[in-house]
């Protein structure tokens, strides 16, 4: 029988339980702390720089492959339901055969779908491997976050972080502006391949550097009734919230999905409680610190992420930047938040995560309220001011809300945990993209008939409105060739002045969640079971 030690937990003088790895303490390169979050840090940087390719990518894709609003929403909605639906299952199987496996074979997966992307010559291909994109990504994030919790201890768990959130930012950083270099000088596609040499690095490097944790008490079955049901009820709900803005709201169908996924989480949570080893004990969830954390990564991702779809077109279609520009002027976001990571860490550590994770919000609020005030002819001076408040805000977020559910989490669970934080965001920013993409086309549909009566415009058929209203909703003055100079002009400045209503009443929203989610964050505290193998590697 093997024996267990303790440790200290967060400086309380409680002394928890802690199993120790079944695998031996590391000695050089493999396994090292260091060297473990180098390496998950270049597989994850894969990630994150999709990320903000994809977004300043999005108008070339939508004018080159003749895609409608709808499906441009796809491109990202697509990559959050298979991420949403398949992270916490994810982090489950890393729990069960080993971080290290499951991480490896989400950075080839993810390559792979994005090499495939490249290649693709239709909307419809591109949200297919895009959803790929998801499912290996759901492999990678969480087992990132498995492999830092085993290696470090706890009083380095807080720095490792913001230190992983550093170079996440830094890839953030670098996405716009290589992405913008290579959509205006070389092809949209360009910026998906570049994944597939980022992908193998990151495989090398595992290959050599990543040593498997598994906790003595890591789970040996899977509750595949528990999978079903928690993919059904996550599915239903991802579903809804992306068909809504063009189902409506009042829909039938909308409801439906949505008391789907309300059945389908009830049965979960019975089933959880019968079956020996769960996919989510519900006892993690008596810790109102991580119970915290996980509403604030929701309500965080829905007022950053809804909120930034919208950037890139104000840019691009209304300001008339070409993507360099764009990716240059969202720099002071994601400088703030390379900036901001290893500093929040740093707090965090010291003051504890409630002071850096409320300012945080309170600082995002601000921000969002900021951007709600943009104008057609804001200066880049003005931007840069509420982009760069909005990365120092987020940083604590992003940094402290992981170790909040993730140190607050047993080490067995840890995959689970990483599913849970990871879940948590991309829920959020399904919703903030759905929730306020009907804020904005609700104000855009409300707000062009009027306009375009007062600049008198001709009169527009049904048919035509409603066209005109889908180009609007992204920032696009639908002017029909040949439209005299005149016109062409009044129906731009009614098209913009139309976007921005939508986008300042979309931020307004956004900013209201953020400062709900101050409330959130006094909730928190830090992690009491971070660093649980904290024997293992050296430091």
């Amino acid at each position: 029988m093997t024996s267990q030690t303790t440790i200290d937990t967060a400086g309380s003088g409680d002394k928890a339980p802690v199993a120790p790895s079944d695998q031996p303490p590391a000695s050089g390169l493999r396994g090292h702390p260091w060297f473990t979050l180098i390496t998950v840090a270049v597989g994850v940087m894969m990630v994150a720089l999709d990320g903000t390719i994809v977004a300043i990518a999005n108008p070339a894709i939508q004018k080159d492959l003749g895609a409608t609003f709808a499906q441009v929403q796809w491109i990202t909605n697509g990559y959050f339901l298979a991420l949403a639906v398949s992270l916490i299952t994810a982090g489950k199987l890393g729990d069960r055969f080993g971080h290290r496996q499951t991480f490896l074979i989400g950075v080839v997966g993810f390559a792979a779908a994005s090499g495939a992307i490249g290649l693709s010559g239709s909307i419809g291909a591109v949200v297919t491997f895009r959803v790929f994109q998801g499912l290996f990504g759901a492999l990678l994030m969480p087992a990132a976050l498995g492999l830092l919790r085993a290696t470090f201890p706890a009083e380095k768990l807080n720095m490792a972080i913001g230190i992983w959130g550093m170079v996440i930012g830094a890839s953030t950083a670098g996405g716009p502006i290589l992405g913008g270099v290579l959509v205006q000088h070389v092809s949209w596609q360009s910026v998906f391949f570049i994944n597939v040499p980022v992908g193998l690095i990151a495989l090398v490097l595992g290959v050599v550097m990543l040593l498997d944790h598994r906790a003595e008490n890591a789970p040996r079955s899977f509750d595949l009734l528990g999978i079903a049901l928690l993919s059904g009820a996550m599915f239903c709900l991802v579903w809804a919230l992306i068909k809504a803005p063009s189902w409506g709201w009042g829909d039938g169908k909308t409801w439906a999905f949505i008391a789907a996924s309300v059945l389908g989480f009830a049965l979960f949570s019975f089933w959880e409680t019968k079956v020996k080893e769960p996919l989510i004990p519900l006892g993690l969830f008596r810790s109102v610190p991580l119970s915290a954390g996980v509403v604030l990564m929701v309500l965080m991702a829905i007022a950053f992420m809804g909120g930034l779809f919208f950037v890139t077109f104000y840019l691009q279609n209304v300001h008339g930047m070409d993507p360099v520009d764009a990716g240059l002027h969202l720099l002071p976001l994601t400088g703030m938040m390379i900036v901001g990571s290893p500093l929040a860490g740093a707090a965090i550590t010291k003051l504890g995560p409630r002071i850096p994770l409320a300012g945080g919000m309170a600082a995002t609020a601000i921000a969002m309220y900021g951007m709600s005030t943009l104008k057609a002819d804001t200066g880049s001076g003005i931007m840069a001011v509420w982009f760069a408040l909005l990365g120092l805000g987020l940083a604590p977020v992003m940094v402290g809300a992981t170790e909040v559910i993730v140190g607050n989490a047993p080490m067995e669970l840890s995959g689970v945990a990483g599913g849970l934080q990871q879940a948590a965001m991309q829920i959020g920013g399904s919703l903030g993209t759905a929730v306020l993409g009907a804020v904005m086309a609700s104000k855009v549909d409300n707000d062009l008939p009027g306009n375009w009566a007062d600049a008198g415009l001709p009169k527009l058929t049904s048919a035509q409105l409603a066209q005109a209203s889908e180009a609007v909703q992204v920032g696009v003055a639908p002017v029909a060739k040949g439209t005299p100079a005149e016109i062409a002009a009044k129906i731009t400045g009614v098209a913009h002045d139309t976007f921005i209503s939508g986008m300042s009443l979309a931020s307004l929203v956004a900013a209201g969640v953020a400062a709900v989610a101050i409330l959130v964050a006094l909730l928190t505290k830090r992690g009491e079971n971070a660093g649980a193998d904290a024997g293992v590697g050296h430091i």
